[in-house]
């Protein structure tokens, strides 16, 4: 349970102080992060569909406050444009693990990657024991 003195991917400290548990959605989003292959992303709506409550707002919400100490840059919006603000971060993972990504046209503003989403989205098919 040390996610509560991490940092969170904003660079401020959680809501919640050590003393308090997680809210229990928060907990549910978090793991469902850390089944996310290395290499692969789940969308935020896709994290809501297999917790089969909230949905892509909410699991933002809890992966903004929350996320730090889980693989927050598996857990993407739905059109593969990296987390604003964290691109450099993102991009450091995805490069070390294979995800997938379309390179930007010269075009593109920030000349920034995007996610493959269809090579690189994660239905869940091999999920860990435990699941149904």
């Amino acid at each position: 349970m040390g996610r509560m003195s991490e940092q969170s991917p904003e660079g401020g400290r959680y809501e919640d102080g050590p003393a308090r548990a997680l809210p229990e959605y928060a907990e549910q989003v978090l793991d469902v992060a850390e089944l996310i292959p290395p290499g692969r992303v789940m969308t935020y709506g896709d994290v809501a569909e297999w917790l089969e409550q909230g949905g892509p707002r909410q699991v933002g919400r809890v992966m903004a406050l929350y996320g730090g100490a889980a693989p927050w840059w598996r857990v993407v919006r739905a059109d593969g444009v990296l987390l604003p603000g964290h691109e450099q971060r993102a991009l450091g993972h995805y490069r070390a693990e294979g995800t997938p990504l379309k390179e930007a046209s010269r075009a593109a503003e920030g000349h920034l990657p995007r996610i493959d989403m269809r090579r690189a989205r994660w239905d869940g098919g091999d999920r860990a024991e435990g699941h149904t």
